[in-house]
């Protein structure tokens, strides 16, 4: 009997945030599909593909030696993703490269894969389970529900890489939610450039899901998606008046008390620089409504530092903000002139060594007021979700953490958990980012 030949193999290098992941998820969910086998190294692999970042110069410099490490490993490489979409940059650098394509272009990755390494897919063999290949562990997924962004920040590229406003289908992003719970998936991490604004595009264009009519909008998502007994987390919410719709859900227990906010800074002159709304004074007043309604809320955001013309005296508002707000989490990155950004050509300019400092400023005068609002969870019982277990005990996530970039809970009896698995604990202690916890006598699963 003759041997079956080799499938043909692909690597797969994905950098980038969360977006790039759901974007790289699909194409190996469609390398898969056609029989192709994903490998685990270069020498495996019959040619490699790259999704590349790229939005800050750092990411640049990134995603170009990921590239050249791949050519100098394998020598066949297609490169996809954001830096693919900036011009000739992957051409200028690696003139080797087999084939360039911008973001979401999962149709243009294929045809270049197709090009260099045909398939020969089995079609008696299903290859794919039904919700994909996903990078992330099998408990929790994100799910992509808009492309490209409206809004024109003049720190930001994303528009001319990403396009504008694209929503998805409400019924094709909740079919895709029932598939993953499905699947086993607890936790939805929903994503896109700018969440709250799903549906503008569409003008909130009516849908059907199940037969009965729902809305394009955020609420209506979030009130089916609330539906499917897992966590919903909204991540990269900007703060429209229409936020304030999304709380009754959370009080209900249909969303995750969290918003992922990027404020970006609390100077008006600066906001205004930006192209970002500046009314602080207002901001803070939603922030005060928000934790009326919802007492458990946790709130993320993230800020620039060093921005073009930032004096001082104003770098000293955004501290005095993070003391009004009180914000659980922040995140902050150091001015970066990327390439295409309209701000490049403001004056005032500030050495990388001024930016850098006022980071690392912002984030210890953060430090104290993060710490804070973990000490008052202390003998609190929380729901966490368990993400690992090692010899230590169980590593889990509360509500108010989502994964990479928030803190951990750290359950000390934990070994007997499982990964994936709800369950209630009493916090012990804490330290600047994480808690500690433990199940205590008797193990209480979590009722969601």
């Amino acid at each position: 009997m003759a041997r079956k030949p080799r499938a043909p193999h692909v690597g797969f290098v994905s950098l980038g945030c969360p977006k790039a992941a759901s974007d790289a998820e699909q194409i190996l969910t469609r390398l898969r599909a056609e029989g192709y086998e994903i490998s685990g190294s270069y020498d495996g692999a019959d040619l490699v593909v790259v999704n590349t970042c790229g939005f800050i110069d750092a990411a640049v410099e990134e995603s170009l030696d990921a590239i050249g490490e791949a050519l100098a490993e394998n020598g066949k490489v297609i490169v996809t993703g954001c830096l693919g979409a900036k011009g000739t940059v992957v051409q200028d650098t690696h003139p080797s490269v087999l084939a360039v394509t911008g973001p979401h272009a999962l149709q243009e990755v294929m045809d270049a894969v197709h090009a260099h390494l045909p398939p020969q897919h089995d079609p008696f063999v299903d290859l794919v389970p039904a919700q994909g290949i996903r990078l992330t562990p099998d408990h929790y997924a994100y799910l992509k529900i808009s492309e490209g962004c409206n809004h024109r920040c003049s720190f930001c590229i994303i528009p001319s890489l990403r396009g504008d406003l694209v929503s998805r289908p409400i019924g094709d992003v909740l079919k895709e939610a029932e598939t993953l719970a499905d699947a086993g998936v607890r936790e939805l991490l929903i994503i896109s450039q700018d969440t709250s604004a799903y549906g503008v595009d569409v003008r909130y264009r009516t849908g059907f899901v199940g037969g009965k009519p729902v809305k394009t909008r955020l609420y209506e998502l979030c009130k089916e998606l609330g539906e499917l007994g897992m966590w919903v987390r909204l991540h990269y919410v900007y703060p429209y008046p229409s936020v304030d719709d999304l709380l009754p859900l959370m009080a209900e227990g249909r969303l995750l008390p969290y918003l992922d906010v990027p404020f970006q800074h609390a100077s008006p002159r600066i906001l205004k620089a930006m192209k970002r709304p500046g009314d602080v004074d207002k901001v803070l007043d939603r922030i005060a409504a928000w934790r009326k309604a919802v007492p458990d809320l946790t709130i993320r955001s993230t800020f620039i530092t060093g921005f073009p013309g930032e004096t001082e005296s104003e770098f000293n508002e955004l501290l005095d903000f993070l003391d009004a707000a009180q914000l659980d989490r922040v995140g902050a990155f150091a001015y970066s002139p990327v390439e295409g950004a309209a701000a490049n050509a403001l004056s005032g300019a500030l050495p990388e060594e001024v930016r850098e400092e006022r980071k690392m400023r912002l984030m210890r005068h953060q430090e104290d007021i993060s710490t804070q609002r973990l000490e008052a969870k202390i003998g609190r019982i929380l729901t966490v979700l368990v993400d690992d277990i090692d010899e230590e005990g169980a590593i889990a996530r509360s509500e108010g953490d989502a994964p990479d970039i928030d803190g951990l809970v750290y359950i000390t009896d934990g070994h007997d958990l499982e990964i994936g698995e709800f369950v209630e604990v009493t916090v012990t202690d804490c330290d600047v980012h994480d808690l500690y916890a433990e199940l205590g006598t008797e193990r209480r699963p979590a009722v969601l």
